[in-house]
């Protein structure tokens, strides 16, 4: 039982403004790529562009490409600033349990009925929401302060069949690094090891030399 008197939406609303965010007049970069799998390196180029569309170059193997390109997407999507509002006006929000590390369980209605959050420290250390027909469950072990909002440093993802209940795929862990680039904060290394049975796939994805394009 929560003994706040700041009610769940205002409790969500705040960790949801609290996560890091591109601005307006984001202008959009450019960067140098290489891409490690297994004993695979590949390098090319990698524009996002100020509409955060992602565009790879250089690199003839489709599959790399399409990896590297779901990256940038990724990351793109993830900085898009969104009113709350705009977002999540459709939705209600009421408490669930609290847990034993401290963090409190959101409950969402509405529109996102049966999606839920964890929030710890004005951030969500745990998402479960279904997307696409898919069911995700994402857990954040640990965060990197920008000081205009967090970002997920160390976490992981995992689908599940939203009817059955089956787990899809495997577990993937991510570890994200950022660096600071003119007023912005942008993904300068992404390492995933996703779970395949008895076997551990491990790619990363490094971005060097990244340059912010003229607005």
């Amino acid at each position: 039982m929560v003994t706040t008197q700041v009610s769940a939406r205002d409790r969500f609303r705040t960790a949801y403004e609290n996560r890091y965010t591109w601005d307006a007049n984001f202008p959009g970069y450019t960067a140098d790529i290489t891409y490690l799998q297994g004993e695979k390196t590949i390098t090319g180029q990698g524009r996002v562009g100020a509409d955060l569309k992602a565009e790879v170059t250089g690199i003839e193997d489709e599959a790399a490409q399409k990896a590297i390109h779901g990256q940038l997407w990724e990351v793109a999507i993830h900085r898009v600033r969104r009113g709350f509002e705009d977002t999540h006006g459709n939705n209600t929000f009421t408490y669930g349990k609290t847990l034993e590390d401290g963090s409190v369980e959101i409950l969402m209605g509405g529109k996102a009925e049966g999606d839920r959050y964890h929030l710890k420290n004005n951030e969500v250390s745990m998402v479960h929401r279904q997307i696409h027909g898919t069911v995700v469950t994402i857990h954040t072990f640990s965060s990197h302060e920008t000081g205009a909002g967090y970002l997920s440093h160390r976490y992981d993802s995992v689908y599940h069949d939203p009817k059955t209940g089956e787990q899809k795929g495997g577990r993937s862990t991510f570890e994200d690094t950022y660096t600071q680039v003119g007023d912005y904060v942008i993904l300068s290394e992404r390492k995933i090891e996703t779970e395949l049975g008895d076997r551990t796939e491990s790619q990363t994805f490094r971005f060097d030399n990244i340059q912010l394009l003229s607005a």
